[in-house]
């Protein structure tokens, strides 16, 4: 059934074409009417009203030529013989739709050429029958051309749709594009903040040798050539990590002189966030264990980036932070009340973006969205052995 429904609705047209060409050469070949055409001329008049219909077949490929000469054709032969092209339902139904498709036409001018001849050719057919009544000449031109408006309607119709999904097309390749950018972005800035946590491992490696090195005897020679060479390449690899993180750093970025927080630092927040006039439960769970000062630093981000969407975007009149430890993983819940949710401005989208690259750096999972209860939830799974490496 799916491949029929597919087939028809590519070719159901197509094949009514088909359907119309033979009956219309069929009723030309049954004609009864005295002074009916017969042989050499009986066959080219049922030659000529099957091609008639059958050039709609190549209406894709010449959208005005194809309805245009269906029309002049038929307005030619009714000269040959005036009772070919009317009483035939095959040839009024292709009348009709190729003055629907000239009215379709996207080009305005195209289709009000089309309305001519539209409406000349179907008065010259009327006119060229002998048993037309007065009346006919007018009425079946209107008849045709409402048709042809039919199509101009479809057109704008069709216009409008096709402007509707340009934009949506656009919005829908911007907003990539702003989530590509955000999340560059953001691994840019998490990349700063990685660097100076190793930055300063380095530096205090590279003094801890050098201590080491200056307390050996002058006779350990081997040993404090070797220290020696540790301290050097240590300096040197900092020094190539300031260049790359001063490299990563845009114009406006200001010097972060103070150390990165942690989650020690989560009662300040927690602090701060009341101050700002959101009420904030804080509940910590499990045994604290000292984090890796990355893994530390990221749970401290993920949790200030959930309240403050609570605090700038949910309308809430409550938060809850909890943060719980456990054998293998760091947990980290942000849930409020507020009946909005997250908003989907710039601020908030590439905060959750941030969440989801801190969380997939360090091979943990998250998630984000409405509870059953209203207001929104931000969680996050953090390994510790992952974090540790």
């Amino acid at each position: 059934m799916s491949r029929a429904r597919l087939f028809f609705s590519k070719y159901g047209l197509d094949v009514l074409i088909v359907i119309a060409a033979v009956e219309s050469a069929i009723s030309t070949a049954r004609r009864d009417d005295p002074g009916h055409p017969t042989g050499p001329l009986l066959l080219f008049e049922v030659l000529a009203v099957s091609a008639i219909v059958l050039t709609l077949l190549a209406r894709r490929r010449f959208p005005f030529g194809a309805p245009a000469v269906t029309w002049l054709w038929s307005a030619a032969l009714s000269f040959v013989d005036g009772l070919l092209i009317v009483d035939k339902a095959g040839l009024f139904l292709a009348g009709m739709g190729a003055a629907l498709l000239l009215g379709n036409l996207p080009r305005d001018r195209q289709a009000r050429l089309g309305l001519a001849i539209v409406l000349g050719g179907a008065a010259i057919v009327i006119y060229n029958d002998p048993n037309h009544a007065r009346g006919d000449v007018i009425f079946t031109p209107v008849l045709f051309a409402i048709g042809w408006l039919v199509g101009y309607a479809l057109r704008e119709r069709t216009e409008q749709t096709k402007a509707a999904e340009e934009r949506a097309s656009r919005a829908e390749r911007e907003r990539e594009a702003a989530a590509r950018v955000a999340v560059a972005e953001e691994r840019g800035r998490i990349a700063r903040e990685l660097h100076d946590v190793v930055a300063h491992a380095v530096s205090v490696m590279v003094l801890q040798v050098g201590a080491v090195r200056h307390r050996m005897p002058e006779t350990d020679t081997e040993d404090r050539e070797t220290l020696t060479n540790v301290e050097q390449a240590g300096r040197t690899a900092l020094a190539e990590m300031r260049r790359l993180l001063n490299a990563m750093r845009h114009d406006d970025d200001e010097l972060e002189l103070l150390p990165h927080p942690g989650l020690g630092n989560l009662d300040a927040l927690v602090d701060d966030v009341r101050a700002a006039g959101l009420p904030v439960r804080l509940e910590i769970s499990g045994e604290p264990v000292a984090l890796p000062p990355g893994l530390d630093l990221s749970a401290y981000r993920i949790l200030q980036e959930g309240l403050t969407n609570a605090l700038k975007h949910a309308r809430a009149s409550q938060a809850e932070v909890e943060v719980q430890y456990t054998a293998t993983e760091l947990r980290l819940e942000v849930r409020d009340d507020g009946p909005g949710g997250p908003s989907t401005d710039a601020g908030v989208g590439h905060g959750l973006v941030g969440i989801r690259e801190r969380v997939r750096i360090f091979g943990g999972g998250m998630s984000a969205g409405t509870s059953r209860t209203g207001g929104f939830v931000l969680r996050a799974q953090l390994p510790l052995d992952h974090g540790a490496r």
